[in-house]
């Protein structure tokens, strides 16, 4: 069973080439693909959803782009904030969240602490790069050693994980990427070492229960050994 999913989402811009639409557009459309798949995670009884939504290299991008992407960020807190309410679901953000604009975080961090007691979690990675969280990891460790309060020879991988972003949130069963690419762009590099992939050419606006579906069920037909011989739940 997935407990915990992860998603790429990809293709919002290619989606809204394809309609003579504006970028900002399949941003748009997107984030309703987004409180759909909120309700298929409900209904199969996935607990943590984490969603790629904007990472440390997404800042390159157009300033106009950018800026229409913060500004549909907090609109769609603003528009969907009661239904996490009614779902019980928490929201949390993962990244570098000193790159956001103080009005986007302090917005993200009103609805983190209006849901905080909710079980079920919605993790949006924002401004966020695996190799980005592996050096935080390694520079909170470099301190505590150079401050004589860890050893550096007991640094194991243990130590590593819990100095993560979110170290209290087990590491996703099942990566999903929608508009066909094969690579991870830098997601949770560290988290995925045994993580299902699944690679759908579906565009991210365009993602249906269909294609939930077929992901899951492609999971459920994995073996997953973790580098053993015999398959482990």
């Amino acid at each position: 069973m997935v407990r915990h999913l992860a998603i790429i989402m990809d293709g919002n811009g290619r989606w809204a080439k394809a309609r003579g639409l504006p970028r900002s557009e399949g941003h748009r459309a997107g984030g309703e693909t987004v409180r759909r798949v909120l309700g298929y995670c409900r209904d199969a009884g996935i607990r943590y959803l984490t969603l790629y939504a904007f990472s440390v290299e997404n800042w390159s991008r157009p300033k106009e782009e950018v800026d229409a992407l913060m500004h549909l960020l907090v609109a769609y807190l603003a528009g969907e904030e009661g239904m996490l309410h009614e779902n019980r679901v928490r929201l949390r953000i993962m990244g570098r969240r000193t790159d956001l604009p103080p009005a986007v975080d302090e917005a993200l961090a009103r609805v983190e602490a209006a849901t905080a007691d909710y079980e079920r979690q919605l993790i949006l990675c924002l401004s966020y790069g695996g190799r980005t969280e592996i050096a935080h990891a390694a520079r909170e460790l470099a301190t505590l050693a150079a401050q004589g309060k860890l050893d550096p020879a007991t640094i194991d991988e243990a130590a590593v994980a819990k100095h993560l972003y979110l170290p209290d949130v087990p590491d996703p069963d099942l990566i999903v990427r929608t508009s066909g690419e094969l690579r991870l762009s830098n997601f949770l590099l560290w988290q995925a070492s045994y993580a299902e992939l699944y690679v759908t050419p579906t565009l991210w606006p365009d993602f249906a229960e269909a294609d939930f579906r077929a992901a899951l069920d492609a999971f459920a037909k994995r073996e997953r050994r973790y580098g053993g011989l015999t398959a482990k739940p």
